[in-house]
Formats: C-alpha cells, structure tokens, sequence
C-alpha cells in the first residue's frame, strides 16, 4: 500500500495545527458559526444531532492493520468505542467532542491517515473495487490510478470549493463492484487484445434526489492523459456547474442541461487549452505509473497452499462451515488463497458498525492471515484479500467468535444501510429499526439462499447515502406529518447492468416494512424462472406483479 513520504507528513502536520488553532479561535468566540463551517468542513467534520461526526478517509478502502488497530484506539479515547464505515469506504465516528477533534486529526496522522476532503465541495475520497489486486477478472489494479488521482485532487487550488461535492470510482475488473456508473465521475481501465491500457470515461452519474447513471464521455483515452482530461471535466463543471441551488448544484444537473454531446464538446475544448499551455506537465509517463505500481505490488505468496487443498476440505463434512465459505469468500487469482469478508450485518449490530474491540482483533488477525491488510468494500462490510486456503477454518473460528461470520454476503439480510435518523440531523426516518425488523423476519438462511444474490439498499433521507436507488430493492425513509414511513422502490442495480428502482407505490407504515418485503420475495419465488436472479425476474416482469403483491389488485 501507499507509503506517506516526508512531504505527506509535513502536509498532514501542518494541516492538524491549521485546524486546532481555527477551532480554538471557533470556541473563544472569535469565528462565528458561518465563519467555522466551511474550515471544518474541509477537515471532515459535521454537526449532526446529538453529536459532531468525523469523517476518517481510507482512500480507495484500504487499511494496514497497523491503522486499524489505531483506529481502535481513537474510538476508545474519543468516542464511544464503535465506528461505522460507509459506502465511501471511509469510517465515522458519531460522538467525538468538538475540542478534542484537532487530538484525533493529530493521532490519525501518526499511522498515515487524515480526514481531507472527507465533506464539503470538493474532490471526495476516491473508490475502488475491494478485491483490487486479488480478483479473477481484473484488467489492471485500479488503485494505481485512484491514488495517482488522489494525490492529484488532495488540495488542488483550482478545485478546492466546486459548485457541490464531487465523486469519483475506477473499476479494474470485467465486473463492476464499485458502484461505478453512480458516481460523478467513473472509470473503467480497459485492455485491448495487444493489452494496450485505455481507460472509459463516464461523467455526470450520481445518487441523491435526482438519481442518473453516468454517461459515456470518452471510450478509450490514453492512461497518459488521465489527469489533463479530469483537469478539464473539473474546470467545465467548476465553471458552468450551478451555484446557486445546491439541489442542481451536481455535474449530473449539468451534463442533462448541456446534453452529453455538447458537455463533451466543451470538455475537449478545454482539454485542448490545458494540452498546449501544460505540455507534458500533466502527462503520466510510463514511469510514473510504474512508480505508483510498486507500492501495491502482489505479496510474496506461498506456492505451497496450491498443493494444499487437502487440509481445507479435511473440514468438508463441517456444514455451518462450509456453508460460511461459500457465502462469505470468494476466488483469487492465486492459487492456494481465496479473500474472506467479514460480516458488519450481524443481526446485533447496526449495518456498517464495528466495536473497538473487533477493530483491534481484526487488526491482529489481518496480521496473521492476511498480510497485514484489510479492505472496507462498497457494501459496508470488511475484506481480508489473501487468506491462505487451508487456514480458512481455523481463521472462521475465530470471525464466530467476534460476530464477523455472518454467513450472508450477498444476500437480503446484507443490507446497505446509512446511520438514520438516530445520528443523522438531515434525516427523515430511521433506518437501524427497519434493519432490526428485516433480520428478525427474515432468519431462515436456507430461504435466503435460496433466494440468491439480493441488495437491499437503505436511506433515511433524499441524499441517499444508502444508495437506495441503486438497490434490487431499495428502501427511502420520509416523514409525513411528524411519523416515519417508508417508499419502496424495485429494479436498481448498481453493477454492469446499472438501472434505477422505480418506486413501487404508497409508503409504507414503519412496522409494515418487513411484511411488504415478505410479500415483494414472495412474488419473485412464485414468478421467477429456473435459475433466474430477483433483477432478471423483474426485468422480466416488470413492477406491476410485485406491486399487486404488496397493495392488492386494486392498484
């Protein structure tokens, strides 16, 4: 992984004592409350209901265990000993205390980790598939690429306060599992049948009240114009993009207002400028890519575990076990390893949340296992990427026993879910009981099972931080006259095939939410063809059966 040099560490430091004079100033009285947001702001630092939040960036999702391990401690020191990780594959913390944010900021810096560009209008952390590196269908590490964009982003002068908040994926793998068409900037690296690198850029896709899949805007360019071509996407947005309504303020606004032909016209137009006035200044050379390869490197792996599959399926008659391995690991490109997620859904927990505690065992058990890493995916769940096969059992064991071997990766119970109303001050419902509900209905694993892969994504408000739009079944919360209820909507997908959920009708009562998803499963088991999946059930069939089955045949 990405090493800080010694001019990372200046900048983190100074960026730490910036902020702890500015807040000490916040707290004497001497910036007001206008004047403090946007310097918070910029250190990943919201006010939520009952307490401030603190974004921590992981970029690109990966963490040493080095990291984690620290992570526990702050959580301990400073919040309530639990932190949830997000869809950005970042962490929050939910109840740190506004004086002692500048003492965590100062304690993250001392394993390489800060919390810029966490919020505000800005370059946000940049995304990856979680199995970078490890997956049978990778193309080429995306990492690569999400920090050499990183270190691009990471206060740039020009793009430090857009029109609105700005985020960007990359996808190196044949199949997407990093949301990338949803995202306001996506790219997918792409190899020719000479294995030449191009890369496919798709802008103006994103979540929230007005949800749009990314459109194509350039289907091969050159990996060496990556920056000056982002450079000239950001300055058309930066420039046009609207300020004036925050709700139309996204590239996604802007792209459907220009149309994608004439944003595409003026983005090669700029790209033009930048490529006569930069010269080569903003070029990736051979090298430089090279350069930023060798830190993700493939670990030294022990060709011994090919031949040893014997003493992993010596466990074969274990059936909880086998069952655990294969809902919740998947292949690797080396033999003799596969990569083990760990469940944050267990049915005691809120979606996303990790204890302390299991922060600090993972940490230890990254070590012994995995390398020393450990990956937060899309999903809101963990990933140790290179488990040796035959050490699969005995690392199981010890998941059970910290409540990470949920064996339901995949599946309905493994809902995307954001915080709520129960820490969100710009929520509208909460979404921590609706997960409650889900699991108490729905225990049955062999049902579940037997329903297949199934993503059920979950948001208390219109910003959709849960992702509910993108969800085979999505869940909005809303309020109508002060009491919670609950929009359903089917048909998104978030992979290659990305579509929008369409809204299935009337919300629905706060303790009828499970019993309407009982019914939508229903259908789908009584309608679907053999071996067909809920999405190709419904792209099938469409919205109207699923529909009857939850309102009746009067709808």
């Amino acid at each position: 992984m990405y090493q800080y040099n010694d001019y990372d560490k200046q900048m983190v430091m100074e960026r730490v004592e910036q902020f702890r004079n500015q807040t000490q100033r916040y707290l004497d009285g001497h910036l007001s409350e206008e004047e403090f947001m946007p310097l918070r702001l910029m250190n990943g630092l919201y006010i939520q209901t009952h307490a401030p939040m603190l974004r921590i960036a992981i970029p690109y999702g990966l963490l040493s265990a080095d990291q984690l391990h620290h992570l526990a401690m702050i959580t301990d020191k400073y919040d309530k000993s639990n932190g949830h990780f997000t869809t950005r594959q970042n962490l929050q913390l939910n109840w740190p205390k506004l004086e002692e944010v500048p003492d965590i900021l100062a304690d993250l810096a001392e394993v390489e980790m800060h919390a810029i560009q966490t919020s505000g209008n800005c370059i946000r952390n940049v995304t990856a598939d979680h199995l970078a590196g490890v997956a049978p269908d990778e193309v080429d590490d995306p990492r690569v690429y999400c920090e050499i964009i990183r270190q691009w982003s990471t206060f740039h002068p020009e793009f430090s306060f857009l029109p609105r908040k700005f985020k960007i994926a990359v996808s190196g793998a044949e199949y997407d599992r990093a949301a990338t068409q949803f995202h306001d900037i996506g790219i997918y690296l792409k190899r020719d049948s000479q294995s030449k690198s191009s890369l496919q850029i798709l802008v103006g896709g994103g979540m929230g009240r007005t949800p749009v899949i990314g459109k194509e805007i350039h289907p091969g360019l050159e990996e060496k114009y990556l920056l000056s071509y982002l450079e000239a996407i950001m300055r058309i947005y930066n420039e046009h993009g609207r300020r004036d309504n925050k709700y139309k303020a996204r590239i996604k606004i802007l792209v459907n207002a220009l149309g994608i032909e004439e944003f595409r016209r003026q983005v090669e137009e700029e790209w033009a400028k930048i490529e006569e006035e930069s010269g080569d200044s903003l070029h990736l050379s051979p090298a430089r890519i090279d350069e930023v390869r060798s830190f993700f490197s493939p670990h030294k792996y022990n060709s011994e575990y090919a031949v040893a599959e014997k003493e992993e399926m010596k466990h074969s008659d274990d059936k909880e076990f086998m069952t655990w391995r294969q809902h919740n690991t998947a292949e690797h490109k080396v033999a003799g390893y596969r990569a083990v997620y760990l469940s944050l859904k267990h049915p005691d927990a809120a979606p996303g949340d990790m204890t302390a505690e299991q922060m600090r065992q993972v940490a230890q058990l990254a070590r012994d296992y995995s390398f020393g890493e450990i990956r937060v995916t899309h999903t809101q769940n963990l990933l140790l990427a290179d488990v040796p096969r035959p050490r699969l059992y005995e690392l199981w064991q010890k998941l059970q026993k910290l409540k990470l071997a949920t064996p339901n990766i995949g599946i309905f119970t493994d809902v995307i879910c954001c915080p709520g109303l129960d820490y969100c001050s710009l929520a509208n419902a909460g979404t921590i009981e609706i997960a409650d509900q889900i699991n108490a209905k729905f225990q049955d694993l062999d049902y579940l099972y037997d329903l297949g892969d199934l993503r059920v994504n979950m948001s208390g408000c219109m910003n959709a931080c849960g992702h509910h739009h993108a969800g085979n079944i999505g869940i909005l919360g809303v309020e109508k006259h002060g009491v919670e209820w609950y929009q359903i909507q089917i048909g998104g997908n978030s992979s290659n095939e990305a579509a929008l959920g369409k809204v299935l009708g009337a919300s629905v009562a706060k303790d009828k939410v499970a019993d309407a998803l009982g019914n939508i499963l229903e259908v789908y088991k009584d309608k679907r063809e053999e071996g067909e999946s809920f999405i190709d059930t419904y792209n099938r069939l469409g919205i109207a059966p699923f529909k009857e089955g939850v309102y009746g045949a009067a709808q």
